[in-house]
């Protein structure tokens, strides 16, 4: 079993989420070996002890595991040099129905989309630390019909046993959840960041909640533009949604604010104090698709798989609060 015995990986891309895993993995008792486009990175890995390959094709060579951690622009280009690779691949990309779209068109044998749901302002092979992942949310795309449920499962036992909580839905279900939590947000730090320009007294004044608030307007324009992009559809929508919340507290101040603002204004505080759900009790659940999707639609997320691999260890978010 790979996450007793350990296993060959091979980790593309060494950013951020790269690299970290690369260290991650290789915390947990895994053959790692790296690659990256850029020389610099490949050098300054290698200067601090790791194997990195010079090619995607010397990286691949004798590994189980392939994880892609390249940005979306990058991944077609990656998967055309995997085309004889006939083992397990992964990514980390931050949106999976352009992957998932990828993978077929490839012709990928073996695939499973996953993103960890883990990260930090800073950027860069520099920026790695092996527990990154402990304890984020890692989705881990289950398509009902396509995707190989032994392969899910095998991905699952590596990753809970990393210290991660993997949710399993679909490509389809993940991007619409995250343009909600982090693409939107991002766009949003951006433009509550844009209030300082031109505006030293505001910078001056700028405290807690603007800080709070405009954290990750602090990441590289080029990897928010990557995210948002890739999932421009799933990203308007939301936005559209958020735009037309905000007409409304507009409006509410335009007319009587303590009557109709304060109800849009005390729901979302409702939401914020009562998140993150605390975890109910562990249960066992059979490892079947229909069972898995139902947990990950409704929070839930898969803590460690058996080793006979005909059942795993789940825990869904407590739900007795009432609903305001």
């Amino acid at each position: 079993m790979w996450e007793s015995s350990g296993v060959d990986v091979a980790v593309i891309g060494l950013g951020l989420i790269g690299g970290s895993l690369l260290q991650a993995l290789a915390s947990a008792g895994h053959g790692v070996t790296g690659y990256d486009a850029d020389p610099a990175t490949r050098e300054l890995a290698r200067d601090r002890g790791w194997a990195v390959a010079g090619s995607v094709a010397e990286a691949v060579v004798g590994a189980e595991l392939v994880a892609l951690a390249v940005p979306l622009p990058v991944l077609p280009d990656v998967l055309a040099e995997l085309a004889a690779y006939d083992g397990l691949i992964t990514d980390v990309t931050s949106v999976k129905g352009p992957v998932r779209e990828l993978a077929a068109k490839h012709g990928l044998r073996r695939f499973v989309g996953g993103h960890p749901m883990a990260g930090k302002e800073t950027s860069g092979f520099a920026a790695a630390e092996p527990g990154l992942f402990d304890g984020c949310a890692w989705v881990l795309c289950l398509e009902p019909g396509e995707t190989d449920l032994a392969d899910w499962l095998t991905l699952a036992a590596l990753v809970t046993a990393m210290g991660a909580r993997v949710v399993p839905v679909t490509a389809a279900e993940h991007d619409r959840a995250v343009a909600q939590i982090s693409h939107v947000p991002h766009l949003f730090a951006s433009a509550l960041a844009r209030q300082l320009e031109g505006n030293p007294l505001a910078g001056t004044l700028a405290a807690g909640s603007f800080r709070d608030g405009t954290r990750v307007a602090a990441t590289r324009a080029e990897l928010i533009v990557a995210m948002c992009g890739g999932n421009a559809t799933a990203v308007r929508e939301v936005l559209r949604g958020l735009l037309d919340g905000l007409e409304r507290m507009d409006a509410a101040l335009a007319t009587d604010p303590v009557r109709f603002l304060t109800p849009l204004v005390a729901a979302g505080s409702e939401l914020r104090r009562h998140w993150p759900a605390r975890g109910g009790a562990p249960a066992e659940l059979p490892a079947e698709a229909d069972g898995l999707l139902d947990l990950g639609r409704g929070g839930g997320w898969v803590t460690a798989v058996a080793e006979n691999r005909v059942s795993v260890t789940t825990i869904r978010p407590e739900t007795d609060r009432i609903a305001s």
